[in-house]
C-alpha cells in the first residue's frame, strides 16, 4: 500500500531566497544567482523565445521580474540555484492585451490519483525534471516586454 504524506510546510519555499534582483546581486551568493540568470537568458536565446528590438511608440509593454529559487535534493542539501524570468502578466486585461491563457501546473490531487493507479495496477512510474520548458505557440500579435534588469 502506498501512502502520501503532506508536509506541514511547503518545501519549495526557502526564506533565504532573494525576492528581487537587487537582493540577488547584493547577497553573499550573488555570483551564483548571476550565473543562474545568465543561464536562463542563454536558454531563452537558444530557443528563440524573443528578439531584442526597439520599443515602438504607442505600444503597451509587459513588465518582467526575476524569480529566484534554490533547489534542494531529498536530503535537503543545496543542489542548484534557479533564476526564472517571468512576465508580469497580471497588469494585462482579458480581451484587450490577450485572448486566452494556459498554465501547465498539476494539482496535488491529480498526482495522488496517478500514484494510486500505478500502485493498484502494479505499473511503473517514471518521473523527470524538465530543466527549461517553453510553450511553442505562434502568437498572432506582437508582445513587447521590458528588458530584464541588469541585462
Amino acid at each position: 500500500m502506498v501512502y502520501l504524506h503532506e508536509l506541514e510546510t511547503d518545501s519549495s519555499i526557502n526564506e533565504n531566497d532573494p525576492v528581487s534582483f537587487s537582493q540577488a546581486v547584493s547577497c553573499d551568493n550573488s555570483e551564483k544567482w548571476l550565473n543562474a540568470m545568465k543561464e536562463e537568458l542563454k536558454s531563452m536565446e537558444q530557443n528563440d523565445v524573443w528578439d531584442l528590438v526597439e520599443f515602438p511608440e504607442g505600444c503597451k509593454r509587459v513588465g518582467c521580474k526575476w524569480v529566484f529559487k534554490t533547489k534542494r535534493d531529498s536530503d535537503g542539501n543545496l543542489e542548484k540555484y534557479n533564476a526564472r524570468l517571468v512576465a508580469k502578466g497580471f497588469t494585462k486585461k482579458n480581451g484587450i492585451n490577450y485572448k486566452e491563457t494556459f498554465s501547465p501546473v498539476s494539482r496535488k490531487d491529480s498526482f495522488r490519483i496517478i500514484v494510486a493507479l500505478v500502485a493498484h495496477y502494479d505499473l511503473e512510474l517514471h518521473l523527470m525534471d524538465v530543466k527549461i520548458a517553453f510553450l511553442n505557440g505562434n502568437l498572432e500579435e506582437n508582445v513587447y516586454m521590458d528588458q530584464p534588469m541588469g541585462f
